[in-house]
């Protein structure tokens, strides 16, 4: 099995989120060990080198991530509030393709309402609100990518 970035990110976003305080995966040609604390996630990442060179050691290095798409204008953004992807994965508004879209434009929601679903390593979670409002746009596209952080839906509070 071979692990990229993006395959690394995901296991420290699963691992944040799981709650587990330390996880250690080791296979042929790399070692990650992944602890997290109340206040922050420390991440060591061994690659096996050969053995006349020293190993490489990656520790409190932030990851690189991709740019977050623009959100909507200023004067917008101040009014309204987002609802953003706790978790890097693939963006889903209903629950299976034969099913309606959790929410549509124009429908209140409140802290605990479904709003969608992120598919991280084949795990499907499902995203709350967490806010209460009056869903006013859609920002991401059925069945895409989105990053850890990037706003999904924008929700008028008032």
């Amino acid at each position: 099995m071979n692990m990229d970035l993006r395959d690394i990110q995901n296991l420290i976003k699963f691992v944040a989120k799981s709650g587990a305080s330390e996880v250690k995966l080791e296979m042929e040609d790399i070692k990650i060990t992944i602890k997290t604390g109340s206040e922050k996630t420390e991440t060591t990442i061994l690659h096996q080198a050969p053995l006349n060179m020293p190993q490489m050691q990656v520790a409190n290095q932030p990851l690189p991530t991709a740019p977050v798409a623009e959100t909507v204008a200023d004067a917008e953004s101040s009014k309204y509030k987002e609802i953003t992807s706790p978790i890097i994965g693939t963006f889903y508004r209903k629950p299976s393709p034969d099913k309606p879209v959790f929410v549509e434009v124009g429908d209140s929601v409140s802290a605990n309402t479904v709003v969608c679903m992120v598919e991280a390593m084949k795990l499907f979670n499902e995203i709350e609100a967490e806010l209460s409002g009056k869903i006013i746009k859609v920002l991401v596209e059925d069945g895409t990518p989105v990053e850890f952080g990037q706003p999904l839906f924008l929700v008028d509070p008032s």
